[in-house]
């Protein structure tokens, strides 16, 4: 009532000033004429939107949201909530959607300003909101990009739990902006892609580039438009010859050339696309050499990537960078002997759990004490650039760039030409099974309903063809017009990472995924024998070894022993764990020690062909398991279990072919590899060195890798190789007998796996002077092949016919 008491009154004093307005003019003539005064408008209608009803999940007021006017958010969480009966704090994390991808939102996932606060909903439980005011626009201070989608979740304080349904994200959509509208893509512009050009960034002068990008589905569709936008225009969208690319049909692919760049300035760039109809969004180039991430780079510190690129403004998501002239790097060592592969010692390496630093920098500072152990190769776990910062790596999207989280590209290759300077090769473990979905082929077919590539991705499958699957895998048989694309992506980069950065080999993972055979799984295990996935396999071994012939080729494979044997016989090296076996030895477990699949003296393998490894980065570390199952002293006394893991390495280094040794198993690292989560960063333990068991450990894998070194002839394929590994020996003694071709050389192992001394009647192959290879200062007058040698507890001897 007070409402229409005050607009009553005004209208009353109105009617009274024009009444005495009338009176004037005719009082006065010939006086000018006044015009009356406008009456003062209405006030605002109130609005007429029936108020929110508050529902379980999401609900808003206003109803029909509107981009220049306040809005309320209100979540209610239901018992199936994440959030249900939560006491502390909640938050929200919500962003503009801006081509496809999250804008304006907090700085990180637990950014917790108070802008972002959640209040109670007096009188309901579990129940929370927040005013986005004065306006959706000034609350995310978006300026004049289109607001007509929001992206929200609502989470905890520390942002372990999430409210949402399902814990995925919610979108509110529609919401009017009548003041910016988005960009409007012009009719598609056909031209003739010139010569002599491929997929990706093509440097064709020191001051211009052409842009080429393949768009065409398994159907043969493409889309209705891609523009470029970068540092070259600005960052602006448009339809001229700066942005708007040329559609080539008969290669099927979207090309634009750029002039007038600075060839001592880096450029950032990605492609704009889309359909008719759809959303459209952004992708950076497949085939980019270096690319910036909004969302991760900032956590890279200045010593690992000094001098890195500020993301660009106007861009957003993951970008491209290019150079019309690069830094040449000049390579020390040219003419690197890559090691054979009969003595073949790998130390498998992640570099951001191997020093405190986590980076290229800080394994640089090891390169020595690598090279006093004396491997001969480091295969590097994946270093092509993975999504965030903190990975093993087996999560790729860009093959042609190395992560910067490990450092420069220039680092890269000073890593591996120090390598090569201490004769160390240098293995990359690449990631070809699968892409997660940044990947812009990825991207470029995607189904945001199901997050899944599209059924007609031409270089994904949209379901697993495997169980082992991860992310989103690869199909090596996927054709276009007569072209096996995917294959020809993975060996151009093969190629480009052979020649620009003088890698020695490739360790492929999940190769048995390589597949499109799904019907044909044995145990629906992908084991069972695959004609067309050995084609694929030899296809990329063959292209390894056409640019470089002895480089090496190691499939992490596990399929049935016909496949591996065919691949084996090709050349090729494959994976043989080992780890049930040395873990139930390490601990004093009779059952299932038997190591005699570690070497094969028939024609069922070929010699030489599989790289067997005790531990890997993928297994629980066996020093760990010694202390949550070991036997009697071999879960309590270190010196006990560093004497039995010694034991295991002599007759584990001491076998023919080639090995591996997984990071930080030469002094018995015994953090699980679950500590901080599976995936998670471990402890640095190099203090582990400073106790003096594990430092003997230590020195016994130091002395058994210079015995291989040394003394070749002893592992390679004209030697002789004979062990009593299997249980009928634990308690009397295990035994092992190498000799050269002609016996010019000869070695026994004799080992005592038990936690008492033991007597081991002992056979030697030829009577006279045998050396202790451990402590060569001491002999043994071997005056009968049969003799009784006392072997303490978990110890070991290793009888020469030489000294060191």
């Amino acid at each position: 009532m007070k409402f229409i008491y005050n607009q009553t009154a005004k209208s009353v004093g109105t009617a009274f000033i024009l009444l005495l307005i009338s009176f004037i003019l005719f009082s006065c003539g010939d006086d000018p004429v006044v015009p009356p005064e406008k009456p003062d408008p209405k006030p605002d209608e109130p609005d007429t939107e029936e108020p929110v009803t508050l529902k379980d999940w999401f609900s808003w007021d206003l109803v029909n949201p509107d981009a220049d006017k306040e809005l309320t958010l209100y979540f209610k969480a239901p018992a199936e909530s994440g959030l249900y009966n939560h006491k502390g704090d909640v938050y929200l994390y919500s962003g503009i959607i801006v081509e496809d991808q999250w804008s304006f939102n907090p700085s990180n996932w637990t950014d917790n300003n108070s802008k972002y606060k959640m209040i109670p909903v007096d009188g309901v439980n579990n129940a929370w909101s927040i005013k986005l005011t004065p306006t959706i626009r000034e609350w995310y201070g978006s300026g004049e990009t289109p607001i007509n989608k929001l992206g929200i979740i609502v989470r905890s304080a520390d942002g372990t739990k999430k409210g949402n349904k399902d814990d995925a994200d919610f979108f509110i959509e529609n919401i009017k902006d009548i003041k910016y509208k988005p960009f409007q893509p012009a009719a598609i512009k056909m031209g003739a892609m010139p010569s002599g050009l491929e997929y990706g960034i093509n440097i064709i002068d020191n001051t211009s580039v052409t842009l080429v990008l393949f768009d065409k589905d398994k159907n043969g569709a493409r889309k209705d438009f891609v523009h470029v936008v970068g540092d070259f225009n600005n960052w602006t969208l448009s339809n001229d010859e700066k942005s708007q690319m040329y559609r080539d049909d008969a290669a099927g692919v979207w090309w634009i050339t750029i002039t007038g760049l600075d060839p001592s300035k880096e450029y950032a760039f990605q492609y704009y696309m889309g359909k008719a109809g759809e959303s459209t969004f952004r992708v950076a180039d497949p085939y980019s050499r270096k690319i910036l991430d909004q969302h991760n780079d900032g956590y890279i510190s200045q010593t690992t990537y000094p001098n890195l690129k500020p993301f660009p403004e106007g861009a957003f998501g993951i970008v491209s960078i290019f150079k019309t002239v690069d830094e040449e790097f000049n390579w020390q060592i040219k003419d690197f002997q890559i090691p054979a592969k009969e003595n073949l010692i790998i130390y498998e390496l992640l570099l951001r759990d191997f020093t405190e630093s986590g980076d290229l920098n800080g394994a640089m500072e090891k390169l020595d004490y690598l090279e006093s152990l004396g491997v001969n190769a480091i295969e590097l776990m994946p270093v092509q650039e993975f999504d965030g910062n903190d990975s093993w790596g087996y999560n790729p999207a860009f093959f042609f760039a190395m992560d910067k989280a490990y450092g420069t590209d220039r680092m890269y290759k000073e890593f591996i030409d120090e390598c090569h300077k201490r004769g160390i090769a240098v293995i990359l473990d690449v990631v070809y099974n699968h892409a997660t979905g940044a990947n812009p082929y990825a991207r470029m077919w995607w189904n945001s309903a199901t997050n899944k590539t599209t059924a007609n991705n031409p270089f994904f499958n949209e379901n697993d063809p495997h169980p082992y699957s991860v992310f989103h895998d690869f199909n090596h048989e996927a054709q276009i017009d007569g072209n096996y694309i995917v294959r020809d992506f993975v060996k151009r980069n093969l190629k480009y990472l052979l020649e620009e950065y003088n890698i020695d080999g490739f360790r492929f993972d999940l190769t048995k995924g390589f597949t499109q055979n799904v019907d044909g799984n044995k145990n629906d295990d992908n084991s069972a024998y695959d004609a067309s996935r050995i084609t694929i396999l030899r296809d990329y071994h063959n292209t390894i070894k056409s640019v470089k012939p002895d480089a090496h080729v190691i499939f992490e494979h596990f399929a049935e022993q016909t496949e591996e044997k065919v691949l084996g016989n090709a050349g090729m090296l494959l994976w043989h764990k080992q780890i049930n076996e040395y873990s139930q030895s390490a601990k004093g477990v009779v059952n299932g020690s038997t190591f005699s699949n570690g070497y094969y003296l028939t024609s069922s393998k070929p010699s030489g062909f599989q790289v067997s490894y005790m531990e890997s980065h993928d297994e629980e570390r066996t020093a760990y398991a010694q202390l949550q199952n070991g036997v009697g002293p071999l879960k309590t006394d270190i010196n006990a279990r560093m004497k039995q893991l010694g034991t295991n390495t002599a007759f584990f280094l001491t076998v023919p072919g080639p090995k591996m040794i997984w990071q930080f198993g030469e002094f018995g690292y015994d953090i699980s590899i679950n500590e901080n989560g599976r995936l998670g960063r471990k402890p640095i333990k190099w203090d582990y060195l400073n106790e003096p068991a594990r430092k003997e450990l230590h020195d016994t894998y130091k002395t058994l890798i210079n015995l291989r070194i040394e003394h070749p002839e002893l592992f390679n394929s004209t030697a002789t190789f004979d062990w009593k590994v299997t249980p009928t020996y634990w308690d009397q003694g295990r035994f092992m007998t190498l000799s050269s071709f002609g016996n010019s050389k000869q070695v026994v192992v004799v080992g005592n796996f038990t936690n008492g001394t033991i007597t081991a009647t002992t056979v030697f192959p030829s009577t006279g002077i045998w050396y202790n290879y451990m402590e060569p200062a001491e002999t043994l007058n071997v005056d009968s092949k049969t003799m009784n040698i006392e072997i303490p507890a978990n110890s070991f001897r290793i009888y020469s016919t030489f000294g060191e």
